[in-house]
């Protein structure tokens, strides 16, 4: 699959993302910049292992703050538990994806793609009652 890069991220995010070992995108769409993560792991007890993420990047970023995660294909928790917050989907690139609302404090010059990321780890273990 050939990863379009629509725009550019700043040098830290991507030098992140490449150490992080994912596939990744930049995209455009009329609901704005995308960055979309392709084959990402997710944790034993979703109704798939892998999928894509996609993080809407707001003008300012980075000091606007980044916050909530749309995923495809749609998660579910196997053994049939709820996901809170996850019911409204947003069309992109011709898909629909499922968001996940999910908000934190934004520490502009700390926080990053790289740590968002992290905290969309957190959510898919909390999701599954873990600690994460």
């Amino acid at each position: 699959m050939s990863m379009r890069r629509l725009f550019h991220l700043p040098v830290e995010d991507v030098e992140g993302l490449v150490a992080l070992g994912v596939d990744w995108e930049t995209i455009v769409e009329p609901s704005g910049h995308w960055l979309v993560l392709h084959g990402f792991q997710f944790p034993q007890g979703y109704n798939v292992p892998s999928g894509s993420i996609a993080v809407q990047i707001h003008s300012g970023y980075p000091t606007a703050p980044l916050d909530m995660a749309f995923f495809h294909p749609h998660l579910s928790r196997v053994d049939g538990g709820p996901l809170r917050q996850t019911e409204a989907r947003q069309t992109l690139d011709g898909k629909e994806w499922q968001r996940w609302s999910r908000h934190y404090p934004w520490r502009p010059g700390v926080d990053n793609l790289v740590t968002h990321i992290h905290q969309i780890r957190h959510w898919l273990d909390h999701g599954l009652g873990r600690a994460g």
